[in-house]
């Protein structure tokens, strides 16, 4: 099955990146720097489809809160607390957080469609964004275009000692989650305090 995989990503893997950076992307990206750094992609043409597919799925939360304004505020009602998070960095930082949305978990997808629902230029928006993710797509790949063998080497021993790097991953993504709860629970107590 794994070689059946890799088969599939290095014939198609120009468009399983760009589909992987629309809907997620870093491991996507990740994979596309490995595949890069074995020869199976060319390393400049790799930034430019992730880049591409990260831009596509921006414009398209985008639209989704430019156009569905209503839908969004009936549907997304559990997530109202990240939405208002996004039009507060959206008014404190303007337009930089187009830039920086994509390294905030958890706020990936809730700042273009907050940003759509206000009348925020389309087309700046769009200049924006796509620039950003070229500079995302290079920062993620380049890493692992660079450090591809040790980066092999350490997927080969995990798959060897899973039962001891399964629990390490847990923990990490544990850490991870709970340090981003803090800092959205730090931004609405800041909101919570100015009103």
């Amino acid at each position: 099955m794994e070689e059946l995989l890799i088969g599939w990503l290095k014939e198609y893997g120009y468009f399983v990146l760009f589909l992987w950076s629309i809907f997620e992307g870093e491991m996507g990206l990740i994979m596309g720097g490995i595949m890069s750094h074995t020869g199976d992609m060319q390393y400049m043409m790799t930034i430019f489809v992730a880049g591409l597919g990260g831009f596509t799925g921006d414009q398209i939360y985008f639209y989704i809160g430019r156009f569905n304004k209503g839908y969004i505020q009936r549907k997304l009602h559990s997530r109202r607390r990240k939405f208002a998070i996004a039009h507060l960095l959206l008014k404190k930082y303007g337009w930089p957080i187009i830039f920086m949305q994509r390294y905030m978990y958890g706020l990936r997808t809730v700042i273009p469609m907050s940003i759509g629902i206000t009348k925020y230029s389309a087309k700046k928006f769009a200049l924006i964004n796509l620039l950003s993710a070229w500079v995302w797509a290079a920062i993620t790949v380049t890493p692992a275009y660079l450090y591809g063998e040790e980066i092999l080497s350490l997927l080969n021993n995990a798959k060897q000692y899973w039962y001891f790097i399964l629990p390490i991953i847990g923990v990490f993504i544990y850490g991870i989650y709970t340090y981003f709860q803090k800092i959205e629970r730090h931004f609405l107590q800041k909101r919570n305090n100015r009103f």
